[in-house]
Parts: C-alpha cells; sequence; structure tokens
C-alpha cells in the first residue's frame, strides 16, 4: 500500500514528522547553549590587571622611590626581594604567626555573626526591638576601634604567651556584627508575603513564619552578609593585635618588621594577609554557590 503525501500548505497528517524529526505538535527540544567566553575573558582580564599591576610597583619600587626611605632601607621592596624574603622566613615563620591570627578571627567571626542572627531573628519574632537593635548595631560601627581596643585591653588582659587574644576577638567579632545584622534582616524581610500568609492561616505563628519561609528566603543575604564577614573578622584580629599584649601573630609580627626597617618583610606579611583574606572570601563564595543556586538564577 503506498503511502500518500499531503499536499503543501495542507497540515500533516497523524504520525508524520517535520523535518526535524519530531512528532506533530512536540516542541522542538532545546539545542544545548554553547558555552560562552565571558568567565574565560574575565580570568584573563584579571591576570593581565594582576601583571600590570606588578609591574608598575617593580618599576616604582626600583626608579621612583629607591632609597627614599632612612638609612639604606628602601620603603617599597621590588617584588623579587619580597619573594626573597618568603624563602628567607620560610613556612614555618608565615605558619606560626598566621595559626594565632586565624584562631581569634574565626572565634570572633563565630561570636559575632552568631550574636547578629539572633539579634536579626529577635526583631523578627518581637518587632518592637528593631529600633533598639540597629541602634546598637549601628553603634558597634561607629565606635572607632582605636577608642575602644586600649578599653578592651584593659578589660581583657594579656593572654598566656601564644594564644589567642581576647582583644583581637572581641574586636573581630565588632566588625562583623553590623554588616551580618543589617545583611540578615534585609534578608528576613524579603520573604513572600503570600507564603507568610498562608503560614498565619494554618494558626503558624512568628517563630513558624521565620522557621519556615523567612530563613530560606533569607538565605543568599545571609550568606553574602557572612562572606563579607570573613575579611573583616580577619582585619579586626590583627587590629586586635596592634594594642599589644600579644607575642605572636600577624600584628606582632609587622610591629617588629616596621621597628627593624625590614620593608620585604612588612610588605610579605601584608600581601599574604591579603591573600588570605581573599580565600576565605571565595570560599564563602563558592558555598553561597552551592547552598543557595537560586539567588544567581540557577535551579536547585
Amino acid at each position: 500500500m503506498s503511502t500518500e503525501l499531503a499536499p503543501p500548505g495542507s497540515p500533516s497528517s497523524p504520525g508524520t514528522t517535520t523535518t526535524g524529526g519530531t512528532p506533530d505538535g512536540a516542541a522542538s527540544p532545546p539545542r544545548p547553549a554553547r558555552p560562552s567566553g565571558g568567565a574565560v575573558r574575565s580570568v584573563l582580564t584579571g591576570l593581565a590587571g594582576a601583571v600590570v599591576l606588578v609591574g608598575v610597583w617593580w618599576l616604582v619600587a626600583a626608579v621612583v622611590l629607591t632609597g627614599v626611605g632612612p638609612g639604606e632601607a628602601a620603603p617599597i621592596p621590588t617584588p623579587p626581594e619580597v619573594v626573597a624574603g618568603w624563602a628567607s622566613d620560610g613556612w614555618s615563620f608565615y605558619a606560626r604567626n598566621f595559626s594565632v591570627t586565624l584562631q581569634e578571627a574565626a572565634i570572633g567571626f563565630l561570636w559575632g555573626n552568631g550574636l547578629a542572627l539572633a539579634a536579626a531573628a529577635l526583631v523578627l519574632v518581637a518587632p518592637r526591638l528593631e529600633g533598639a537593635v540597629m541602634q546598637l548595631a549601628t553603634l558597634t560601627y561607629c565606635i572607632p576601634i582605636v577608642a575602644i581596643g586600649g578599653l578592651v585591653v584593659i578589660i581583657l588582659g594579656a593572654p598566656p604567651s601564644g594564644q589567642p587574644s581576647p582583644t583581637a576577638i572581641f574586636l573581630a567579632a565588632l566588625s562583623v556584627f553590623f554588616t551580618t545584622v543589617v545583611g540578615s534582616l534585609l534578608g528576613l524581610k524579603a520573604a513572600d508575603q503570600a507564603a507568610l500568609d498562608v503560614v498565619t492561616v494554618y494558626g503558624g505563628s512568628r517563630f513558624t513564619q521565620l522557621v519556615k519561609v523567612r530563613v530560606i528566603a533569607a538565605l543568599p543575604h545571609i550568606l553574602t552578609a557572612l562572606q563579607i564577614a570573613v575579611p573583616a573578622a580577619f582585619l579586626g584580629a590583627i587590629l586586635g593585635e596592634y594594642f599589644g599584649k600579644v607575642d605572636l601573630g600577624i600584628g606582632p609580627a609587622m610591629i617588629n618588621a616596621q621597628n627593624t626597617l625590614d620593608a620585604a618583610r612588612l610588605w610579605g606579611l601584608a600581601l599574604a594577609s591579603g591573600a588570605v583574606a581573599m580565600v576565605g572570601y571565595l570560599l564563602f563564595g563558592l558555598v553561597q554557590r552551592f547552598v543557595a543556586p537560586w539567588s544567581r538564577g540557577r535551579a536547585a
């Protein structure tokens, strides 16, 4: 039996297939998206910027500011001098000092962010407390660390030799409190009103709304606030060590390098501190990418 073909312009008979091989009425499968070169261009741009920055640094150190420092000390060492300083000091020097400062930053990070998240949750359960909590957060942000650091040293005292400094922990916690409170409140208030109404209709309390709806809606904002808090806590810990009463850490190491006019070591410590803070920041960015993928427009 022969099969008749439909004339041009007439609807296809059932069972026939289109040119692309899909049945009539079925949607064509989406074409796989071609990988964009935006990420590659971004990486290459960052590498090119870093190369240019190192080149400018080298040129300024070797030509413009050579011999400017007191005596024979150069205020800005060249990149090879910093690398030589890293090799001379060795891994043990950096591990010994960074281990103490990282402990201080981690403890302060946990305390500061824990109290900030608890304060933001308390505001959602008891809205009348929002003014007091925001005033407290603003106060912690506006107080100069130089003014409060000396008082904290007197109150908390000096730690045992080689142990984390209570002052550094306090200032690390203080440095992250405001940012996390504000970010968490913004996220908790961004919950969908319809979902909140559903919880209310079924007899749920404000606490139920907080646990079932608001926390999920606020997760991207909270993770962003925690990401910003990582370098802030590290910086607060270093500043806390600068107030003295400690014999180990990034702060004392920088003070010793400054007193001995060892610019290469001072720059090496500063660059290593920046690298450690950046690694922590990027790690929290990866956490946000996997924990809350919808915040970047991807399916969970």
